[in-house]
């Protein structure tokens, strides 16, 4: 069972040179590596005067503008470049903890054949907040499950849940159920997992293959992420319907605030409700984007590229490709009329030819 490995990077770090060592060790290693990096320059100054090219065989790095990228179109291309049974999408930032977490996402499609996708527990860095070791430990319990659509009814929402900061797909059932959404802005890991699922597939939580990842995001941060997954949101309703996503948020922020309390930490008690008032405000404004100003609209998301790719693909969309451009409000009424323009050509003394267009009225009925 071998599988390539993807990853797409912008301005990585040291810390990303380190993931793909680790990754290289691992028990069942990746047949390739596939990296597809926005904006040369950064990838450039990090690896230069390193051995990393000379030291890792089997990479294949393509290089594209940060307009280029899009969450959905840029893992689909990656996918492309794998011929590979299986596929692990990961994050620049995610650091296996062991050398056998590929092994085990694998053991789980050795396990059960109808499992789409399986994703890997992230545990928070030392370095983060207690408010997020908590969220991550709440998100990513020590519990493995696999879900399937009968969970829907008992878990709603989570039962689509999975993250490409660690996720194996088999490759069949991705090309099968068309990939990933070719243009989003957030979430196109749940919307894939909440397809697979509708279609009878399973998505499996390994709980015993882990990756360290965690942020400490401000507040405003917290606030632009949470308006660019409210637009997706509000984009998909088919994959929401009839699940209520705000109950297991609050469900969290009560639990959340619970365990710093108990835990001796209520100063950090108002911090984390005003972050979590901003998640939610992004959130609801991300819901009822359609009412805000392209300048508004670009004030409040974390990807003002996607935005800008948005109009293009409107513009893209309205174009008529039976009338095209440039046509005047006479060959508009005349294609509407059906009418075939008449030419006739006459000649001048001076050898110049001058093409006369004569357009007949549509005769009376």
């Amino acid at each position: 069972m071998g599988y390539d490995l993807i990853v797409p990077t912008h301005n990585p770090t040291p810390e990303f040179l380190k993931m793909i060592e680790v990754m290289s060790k691992q028990t069942v290693a990746p047949e390739k590596i596939i990296i597809t990096n926005t904006e040369q320059k950064y990838f450039d100054r990090l690896i230069f005067a390193t051995t990393f090219t000379t030291e890792h065989k089997n990479l294949d790095i393509r290089h594209i503008s940060k307009r280029e990228f899009d969450h959905g179109r840029t893992r689909n291309e990656a996918v492309t470049r794998s011929n590979a049974e299986y596929f692990l999408m990961m994050t620049q930032d995610a650091m296996p903890c062991d050398e056998k977490l590929a092994e085990r996402l694998l053991n789980v499609f050795k396990k059960d054949k109808s499992v789409a996708v399986a994703y890997a527990r992230q545990i928070a860095r030392d370095d983060s907040c207690e408010a997020e070791k908590y969220t991550r430990s709440f998100n990513y319990p020590k519990e493995s499950a696999v879900h399937s659509l009968e969970d829907i009814e008992t878990i709603g929402i989570k039962a689509f849940f999975c993250s490409n900061v660690c996720a194996m797909y088999r490759r069949d059932v991705f090309d099968e159920l068309g990939g990933f959404l070719n243009h989003t802005i957030f979430n196109e890991d749940m919307f894939y997992a909440a397809k697979a699922i509708h279609e009878g597939y399973k998505v499996a939580y390994v709980a015993e293959a882990s990756v360290i990842h965690s942020h400490n995001y401000t507040c405003k941060e917290q606030y632009k992420r949470y308006f660019d997954n409210g637009v997706s949101h509000a984009k998909h309703p088919e994959v929401f319907e009839g699940i209520s996503v705000n109950s297991e948020g609050m469900k969290l922020v009560r639990k959340t605030a619970a365990h710093l309390v108990g835990t001796g930490r209520t100063f950090q008690v108002i911090p984390f409700y005003i972050q979590s008032a901003c998640k939610y405000l992004g959130f609801r404004k991300g819901l009822h984007y359609k009412h805000l100003s392209k300048r508004a609209i670009l004030h409040c998301t974390s990807n003002p590229e996607y935005w800008i790719n948005d109009e293009l693909k409107r513009d893209r969309a309205s174009i008529d490709a039976r009338t095209g451009y440039g046509r005047s409000e006479a060959e508009l009424k005349m294609i509407a009329n059906k009418i075939e323009p008449r030419k006739e050509v006459q000649e001048q003394n001076d050898n110049d030819v001058v093409i006369v267009e004569v357009v007949d009225k549509p005769e009376s009925k």
